[in-house]
């Protein structure tokens, strides 16, 4: 009975002081390291990806997948180039689509493109890889980045600690959500910049809704459980606010009718929503969004708390939902580097969006301004912005290597070409029920194009489907659309 032995062998518990899954990612890690191995104890300085050889291609590490990190890798030569990308997330999110799917308008997969679709040499190429890490520092004497990967929870695996060389390093780490130090935002408010900040704004939503149909709740506590807040008047906020208003008006009256009457939406901004906009496009969202049902008030938020938050006038505002929209700043990584900071703290670079101050290292995307001497102002954190700023580096970089300057400190007092030059193509938003906004013109000031309503809500659709990376989130984005216009949105809470 040779089965019943092998079954008796492959049930006996392998006793280990280490567990396997570390061993594992200490084995994956350590064939990154360019000398020998030294003993298990000696093994005190972290492995990594050492210098590159002369005769070797010369290696471009890109910290950060956003929008300026992918659009610079989809435009890096992998024949010229071993291309290095350090990120917590391995994707790119399409972010004027994100609103979309808190409310299942659209799923989540439909704006989220993976890295190795966007540069399929990450998984292929034999000097390329991506790392799930977080950048702690950078060592620009000795072409170095520390590197920690991103471990899930605190019961799963330590993280484990490498560096890499570069010989070219673009920091495009973007920026995170601005709280200006009011209290208790991070702690209660939920953000709106990833995948999972959508989740976790349609778990919460749909949470509230089927909690305030309980049989015996207050009243008092159903109003509060469905009254959902966005603090921020930007685009992002305006554009929350309109899917939530179609969602609540479409589906919620026709699927939770006990409810219906309960739920609302206020907009909180402290000035002027869509600041940037034309003033009669501004007039116009803040009729329609009058008109769906969406409460406007201007005030600043003082305190927040588990279940209302505090206004500068001493008003408490109940809530079940807060979502927070209200720009972004610097990150802890950007303010600890020892690099030039332009007006704002992000990093200051020059018209070649290199760092100045240092040899091979530039800054691109919501992390990098202009520093002041190149008098030049600080851009929007736009994703048209670091778009095209990824683009241009990419071009940049190939005419580098190209010319020889490739390798770290090849490229000192080397003619660059033409500098970055941004033109602002306009700006888009949608305030729900097939309605858009779309102006055309280059600044605030200047004359140009502004329309709005149904013809804008086309505009805005066809634009950003094109924008769609890949031809597979084009299908699904499509799909999603006709599918929700067909049947409604998806209710379900996985």
């Amino acid at each position: 009975m040779f089965w019943y032995r092998n079954l008796i062998k492959l049930s006996t518990p392998i006793k280990s002081k280490t567990p396997i899954t570390k061993n594992l990612l200490q084995a994956s890690l350590s064939h990154f390291s360019t000398a020998n191995q030294p003993p298990a104890s000696a093994q005190a300085q972290p492995s990594g990806l050492g210098p590159t050889k002369p005769h070797d291609k010369p290696r471009v590490v890109v910290l950060g997948s956003g929008w300026a990190g992918c659009r610079l890798m989809k435009g890096l030569d992998p024949k010229l180039y071993d291309i290095v990308c350090v990120s917590p997330r391995n994707h790119m999110v399409f972010t004027p689509l994100l609103a979309s799917t808190c409310v299942g308008t659209l799923e989540f997969r439909s704006v989220a493109e993976p890295i190795a679709r966007i540069q399929p040499s990450i998984s292929s190429a034999p000097g390329s890889y991506f790392f799930l890490a977080n950048s702690t520092a950078v060592d620009t004497e000795n072409h170095e980045v520390h590197c920690e990967t991103v471990t899930d929870g605190t019961d799963t695996l330590d993280p484990w600690k490498f560096k890499i060389s570069y010989d070219k390093l673009v920091i495009a780490s973007g920026a995170q959500a601005s709280t200006f130090g009011i209290h208790g935002v991070k702690e209660h408010a939920i953000f709106l910049r990833e995948v999972h900040h959508a989740q976790e704004i349609r778990r919460k939503l749909l949470l509230n809704l089927m909690l305030s149909d309980v049989p015996g709740l207050p009243e008092e506590e159903k109003r509060r459980l469905l009254h959902c807040i966005v603090v921020g008047g930007g685009p992002t906020g305006v554009e929350f606010s309109g899917e939530l208003s179609d969602f609540i008006r479409r589906d919620v009256h026709e699927r939770y009718t006990h409810v219906k009457d309960y739920i609302h939406v206020t907009l909180i901004e402290a000035n002027e929503i869509l600041s940037s906009f034309d003033d009669r496009l501004r007039r116009y969202a803040i009729k329609h969004l009058t008109k769906s049902g969406v409460r406007l008030v201007r005030g600043i938020v003082k305190d927040v708390k588990p279940e209302n938050l505090v206004l500068t006038d001493g008003s408490e505002v109940p809530y079940g939902l807060l979502v927070w929209s209200t720009g972004v700043g610097p990150s802890p990584f950007v303010n600890s580097l020892g690099l030039p900071k332009s007006p704002g703290g992000r990093i200051g670079v020059d018209e070649w969006l290199r760092v100045p101050t240092v040899q091979d290292v530039f800054s691109i995307g919501d992390c990098s301004g202009f520093l002041e001497s190149t008098g030049k102002p600080v851009l929007p954190a736009l994703a048209q912005v670091a778009e095209r700023q990824g683009k241009y580096l990419a071009n940049l970089l190939n005419k580098i290597c190209k010319d020889g300057g490739g390798h770290a400190n090849g490229a000192k007092d080397m003619n660059l070409g033409d500098p970055f030059e941004y033109k602002h193509l306009g700006s888009m938003a949608t305030v729900g029920r097939f309605k858009a906004l779309v102006d055309l013109r280059q600044s605030k000031e200047a004359k140009g194009i502004s329309l709005a309503g149904f013809v804008s809500w086309f505009i805005w659709r066809s634009a950003y489907l094109t924008r769609v990376v890949s031809w597979r989130n084009r299908f699904y984005v499509a799909m999603n659309w006709l599918t929700t216009f067909v049947f409604g949105r998806d209710i379900s809470r996985i």
